[in-house]
């Protein structure tokens, strides 16, 4: 028997389109914006993308909420109830608590349906990084792949999702204790950018500081020069924090490179966005190591 669903969080960064590709099921996170909650669906259906950074410009606050142990039982039941068995691929256990969550559902699911294969993984990822694990996992899913055997493959492959990404204002990664108060307000003086990555436990660290705009760009793609799995890489997704000039560059940039055969853009969503703060932009691939 080969029937399951996959089922994953909305920090992903998945368009509509790519969920109805990937017949994925979504759960959109919660974020509060000026003390009001929102959902973070693909579709924007709460607020867009374009609002939400354009509020946080303004000096709106943000902040993101965990998925908790019910909201997975609840999307995950009505498959289970069907029939099909469960793969939950969940955002960085080094960035939120929503796998510890996620991994107590299961416990409780398993009860409820012991004839059932319900299965948890921790990408270790995040934003589009995340969304890129969840994309080929789909395909093999679509190939004949067992639940376990996709399970067991990124497991096996979170170690070589390469997440980097750089920001256009050091006060939002201020806010989320990335940098302290001086550093941020030296650094915007100074137009330094930081560059980032995602290590192998899924937690967020700088890497090195470069100045100016489309230098700190350009060191996103030094990055994937330096470390792409050639041949087992044909696919990039890239996402940005209302970006969309600086996100077509690096998008040029990647044309005709490596054997790349898609490169899937996406704004970045809220629930990371308000970590990363406007002008984020990330970029993602199989690496032969981070």
């Amino acid at each position: 028997m080969n029937d399951y669903i996959i089922i994953t969080d909305s920090t992903g960064d998945f368009t509509p389109a790519l969920c109805e590709e990937l017949g994925i099921q979504v759960i959109p996170m919660e974020f509060m914006l000026d003390d009001v909650s929102y959902r973070n669906y693909p579709d924007e259906r709460d607020l867009s993308g374009k609002e939400f950074y354009d509020k946080l410009r303004t000096g709106s606050n943000a902040t993101t909420a965990q998925v908790n142990m019910a909201t997975y039982c609840d999307v995950a039941r009505p498959y289970l109830q069907a029939g099909k068995d469960v793969l939950f691929l969940v955002f960085s256990s080094g960035l939120s608590g929503s796998y510890n969550s996620c991994t107590l559902a299961v416990e409780d699911l398993k009860a409820e349906f012991a004839d059932r294969e319900i299965v948890a993984v921790d990408t270790r990822a995040a934003s589009m990084g995340e969304g890129l694990l969840v994309y080929y996992a789909a395909q093999q899913q679509k190939a004949g792949k067992t639940l376990a055997e996709v399970a067991d493959w990124v497991t096996e492959n979170r170690g070589h999702l390469c997440h980097w990404f750089t920001v256009d204002d050091l006060h939002f990664l201020h806010r989320g204790g990335r940098v302290s108060a001086a550093s941020a307000v030296v650094g915007s003086m100074l137009s330094i950018k930081p560059v980032l990555h995602v290590d192998d436990e899924g937690h967020l660290i700088p890497m090195e500081k470069v100045r100016g705009r489309r230098q700190s760009l350009d060191a996103l793609l030094k990055h994937l020069d330096e470390t792409i799995w050639v041949g087992k890489s044909p696919v990039v997704f890239l996402s940005h924090g209302d970006a969309p000039e600086d996100a077509a560059y690096v998008e040029e940039q990647l044309r005709g490179k490596y054997g790349i055969e898609r490169i899937v853009t996406n704004l970045i969503g809220p629930v990371i966005g308000c970590h990363s703060g406007p002008g984020t932009v990330a970029l993602f691939w199989l690496g032969e190591h981070k």
